[in-house]
């Protein structure tokens, strides 16, 4: 008698002819395995972007079932940083192949008590709403103005809590005060739109107000939506999809109502997700030609500067600089020369590159939360490669990564500050 072949239950989505012709573009040549991160840590095949791909295709053909432990395993040390995809030369759209397949996942696994608790806390109930974000910021500043974070440090806190308090940067009271309008200064070029983020409102807020000001020096009315909130990413990331259309709808009505030379964001993995939501939304009757008209006015905010400094910075910053890219900036959305650009416009800017400028940092939405050892694995190398630099200043584009380098640069003991782009423009202007 042959072997009886079992077949395991496929999931809908990636059995269609759109999932399975995207699987079929990897040609399994391997050049994706030394851009690959998580393949860096542990050199098995399963957990690099070639693996990965043979799991899902086995997964879509009913080889193998898409709940297996060991399989949902590899998929989740992922960190989605889609370095692969610049290496891909055949265009492999990984990030899709990815995000489609734990999505497929979280629709076949119930979470336990408290990681539903978590996401209904985090993801429904504190990130879609500015008002309770920044409610909770103004409490984690009394909590560090008391010494409270000392008291923790010496605590034996759940693991989760300790990362999550361990990513909290030094908090400044106040928040930005958004006008509807911000008034263009000097000759008036046009007007924009700005996306200003969930925890980069309430816990960067100070890089939202710099964005602000270098848009209105060059030029820009700044308005800034009302009914905007949370960009959808991090609920994407744990395949709570249906949310995130939520949002993506939310926002797409939100920008609608006015008529914008472009709509701006000063965070790589917001951008990203933002540029996403033609896909997101594509089959959704009453969103997918919205979602195509609003994907075409998104841009970063490092990209459209880089075409629209009409007015350049003059105030000298004499230091060195090294700039870390955001993962879905530069593979992601191929913004890679425009932020180098501006900043080489700033007198006394001495730009140092880094050895491995394409490395994640591994923040990556929640995943230096959710995979803790692996993200300090690659934040470690990464930290060893700004050392290099000499740099008095790491310059990034992200949210995440800015939260991550500073944790990042305070644990290696550099005399260096994590700075935003836009930052060091602002500065420029008002030297």
């Amino acid at each position: 008698m042959g072997e009886r072949t079992i077949a395991y239950p496929t999931p809908e989505r990636l059995t269609t002819p759109a999932y399975k012709g995207l699987l079929d573009q990897c040609i399994h040549c391997g050049l994706c395995l030394p851009a690959c991160p998580t393949y860096e840590v542990f050199h098995t095949e399963m957990d690099g972007p070639r693996g990965r791909i043979a799991l899902m295709r086995a997964a879509s053909e009913g080889q193998i079932a898409l709940d297996d432990l060991s399989v949902q395993q590899h998929l989740d040390r992922c960190l989605g940083c889609r370095a692969c995809e610049t290496a891909c030369p055949s265009g492999v759209q990984y990030g899709v192949l990815l995000e489609e397949a734990r999505a497929a996942v979280a629709a076949q696994r119930t979470p336990g008590r408290l990681e539903r608790l978590g996401r209904y806390v985090f993801l429904r109930s504190l990130m879609p709403h500015r008002g309770r974000l920044r409610g909770l910021a103004r409490v984690l500043r009394l909590y560090q103005a008391a010494g409270l974070h000392r008291v923790a440090a010496r605590m034996r806190l759940p693991d989760a809590l300790r990362r999550m308090e361990a990513l909290l940067p030094p908090l400044q009271p106040g928040f930005p005060r958004y006008r509807r309008l911000a008034a263009a200064l000097g000759e008036k070029r046009g007007t924009v739109a700005f996306l200003h983020g969930c925890v980069q409102d309430a816990f960067l807020g100070r890089v939202n107000d710099a964005t602000v000001r270098v848009l209105q020096r060059n030029g820009y009315e700044v308005v800034v939506p009302r009914r905007q909130t949370c960009c959808g990413a991090a609920a994407l990331h744990v395949g709570e999809e249906a949310l995130a259309r939520t949002l993506a709808r939310r926002n797409i009505d939100a920008f609608e109502a006015g008529r914008y030379d472009a709509v701006l964001n000063n965070a790589g993995g917001c951008g990203a997700m933002l540029q996403s939501y033609g896909h997101l939304l594509r089959d959704n009757p009453g969103y997918a030609e919205k979602a195509k008209r609003f994907v075409a006015q998104v841009q970063d905010v490092g990209a459209f500067l880089a075409t629209h400094l009409h007015v350049p910075p003059e105030g000298r910053i004499d230091a060195r600089v090294t700039y870390a890219d955001s993962c879905h900036l530069r593979h992601g959305q191929g913004v890679v020369e425009a932020p180098r650009a501006l900043l080489r416009r700033i007198p006394g800017i001495t730009l140092i590159e880094l050895q491995h400028p394409d490395r994640c940092c591994g923040s990556a939405g929640v995943y230096n939360i959710a995979q803790p050892e692996i993200a300090d694995t690659i934040l470690n190398a990464k930290m060893a490669d700004i050392r290099t630099t000499g740099a008095r200043y790491v310059v990034t584009t992200n949210t995440g990564c800015h939260l991550q380098l500073i944790q990042g640069v305070q644990r290696a003991g550099l005399n260096a500050e994590v700075v935003h782009l836009v930052e060091l423009l602002d500065q420029s202007y008002n030297s």
